[in-house]
């Protein structure tokens, strides 16, 4: 397990003003919360439970920093990540019902702009693709992610984005056609995305304390601290600015927030008796769209062993236990959270946490479930760290396989000035390699910055000094005198082209 100074984990319920179940389903639930939250090293969690119309449960658990006293509370902002993405399809859902946007419009009808690489599917494609992940795009999120990308210039750098399927065939997740939704909202309603979400959603909701993006987060006392393992302790992190891609997993909310959202939902898009979507919307938002095949699924379904596995508006849909499960997970730089419902029970679950990835929301959503639902016992925080124990093992046993086959006593072909330069990519643009006191540095984006250990042969590998970005390998491409250098692939990413007109600098 992850290593974690005892002195940083504090695990005891925050002091603040709770609601807590004393008896019924959830008699000891917060008892079975720490105790997962000490188990996963999880240094802060909030979470919520709604059943029917009420908020039945609500608490705060552990710290907002490590290392810090401050406690989560059900107040305490986290990024909710790809929750957002349920807020921009009810968005979309409000202009369906006022007549301004319909779901099977070509996406150019609000957008003259938007093109893809292939004119025919830039004419086929509607708002209903943007929100479905079935666009045949590959993901493709370093469009955004730690890039000086604004929104508009993502849209305009989908058309060198090449096709992984034809459109409508395959699911693939995608961020970046969220951040096209966004755009249409604006075009359709005369109002920036933001705006909308925050007049048309936000405000008749209460959700007073939420912010649709970083902007204002810094002047909040109450805002939990991400953190990630990092050498395998877990360690705070700086927050990560995703506005670029807002409609797609920008937001930031507490729990408290988010009950109200969850109740909302729940009473089928009515708030105080006030319907805000229409019935026939709303129900289009929950219905199947996109079929998803089981390995493209959250790990956790291997234990559920849902019957179906499908994509809405915004929203991931299966069954369990004989009842439709309509939920969505968020997650960014050392953030994580979950959003499940049961729409027929009437009941939901929210869970915020400050770790990345922190799977245990998938534990607390499906006990909430069974104690609600009755004639089981599982305990699905145990099941879930064996599941989730044994695939990190698989992933060391692979990197450890990485490393035993690398060419040892091997040299660059060239000297390290030669593989300095800029190449270029159409859809990413440039990676900048120099020759920085003896050792070649790579930079890209606007957070990628890399310090290049020779690997084997032309292989490098970049140790991003931005840690959380891990470490990627370069591997250079010769001309076929192997004099010189052409392109440079990186992995996980693509091949860039070596700029023409650069002499290549000289190693010193």
């Amino acid at each position: 397990m992850i290593r974690a100074s005892v002195c940083c984990l504090l695990f005891a319920l925050s002091s603040a003003s709770t609601v807590g179940a004393q008896g019924g389903p959830l008699q000891g639930f917060d008892g079975y919360v720490a105790t997962a939250v000490r188990d996963w090293e999880v240094p802060g969690l909030a979470i919520a439970v709604v059943r029917n119309d009420s908020v039945v449960f609500m608490r705060g658990f552990g710290v907002r920093t490590l290392g810090k006293p401050d406690p989560v509370d059900e107040h305490t902002l986290f990024a909710i990540g790809s929750t957002t993405k349920a807020f921009t399809t009810t968005a979309l859902a409000m202009l369906v019902d006022e007549g301004k946007v319909r779901w099977d419009d070509p996406v150019t009808k609000y957008l003259p702009g938007f093109q893809l690489a292939d004119p025919s599917v830039t004419r086929e494609f509607t708002v209903r693709d943007l929100v479905t992940h079935r666009s045949g795009l590959p993901t493709a999120d370093l469009l955004w992610y730690a890039s000086p990308n604004t929104a508009g210039e993502i849209m305009r750098r989908l058309r060198f984005l090449k096709p992984a399927s034809s459109l409508r065939s395959r699911y693939a997740y995608n961020n970046n056609m969220y951040a096209v939704a966004g755009a249409v909202i604006a075009a359709a309603s005369g109002m920036p995305w933001e705006e909308f979400v925050r007049r048309r959603i936000l405000l008749p909701l209460g959700m007073t304390s939420t912010l649709t993006g970083v902007g204002g987060l810094a002047t909040r006392p109450n805002v939990a601290t991400p953190h990630r393992p990092i050498d395998d302790t877990i360690r705070a992190i700086p927050y990560r600015n995703l506005d670029n891609i807002a409609p797609a997993g920008a937001m930031n909310a507490g729990v408290a927030d988010l009950a109200k959202w969850v109740r909302f939902q729940l009473d089928s898009a009515r708030v105080g008796g006030r319907r805000l979507v229409d019935s026939t919307s709303y129900r289009e938002m929950l219905a199947p769209q996109s079929v998803i095949p089981p390995e493209s699924f959250y790990p956790a379904a291997q234990l559920a062993r849902p019957n179906f596995i499908a994509y809405g508006l915004g929203w991931f849909l299966q069954d369990y236990r004989g009842r439709k499960l309509v939920m969505h997970t968020g997650s960014i730089d050392g953030m994580s959270a979950l959003i499940g419902m049961l729409p027929e029970e009437r009941l939901g679950v929210i869970v915020l946490a400050n770790l990345d990835h922190a799977e245990v929301r998938h534990a607390l959503m499906y006990h909430v479930f069974d104690l609600h639902l009755g004639g089981t016992s599982r305990d699905w925080s145990a099941e879930l760290r064996k599941l989730y124990g044994e695939a990190s093992d698989r992933q060391r046993t692979a990197v450890q396989k990485a490393e035993s086959a690398r060419v040892a006593s091997t040299r660059p072909s060239l000297p390290l000035g030669a593989y300095a330069g800029t190449y270029t990519d159409s859809l990413y643009g440039d990676v900048d390699v120099r020759v920085e006191k003896g050792a070649l540095v790579a930079r890209f984006g606007s957070g990628y910055v890399g310090d290049l250990e020779h690997w084997h042969h032309d292989v490098f590998r970049a140790r991003w000094r931005d840690r959380v970005l891990g470490r990627s390998f370069l591997t250079f491409k010769l001309d076929p005198a192997r004099q010189g250098v052409t392109a440079v692939s990186i992995e996980g990413i693509g091949e860039f082209t070596r700029r023409a007109g650069r002499s290549p600098q000289k190693a010193p």
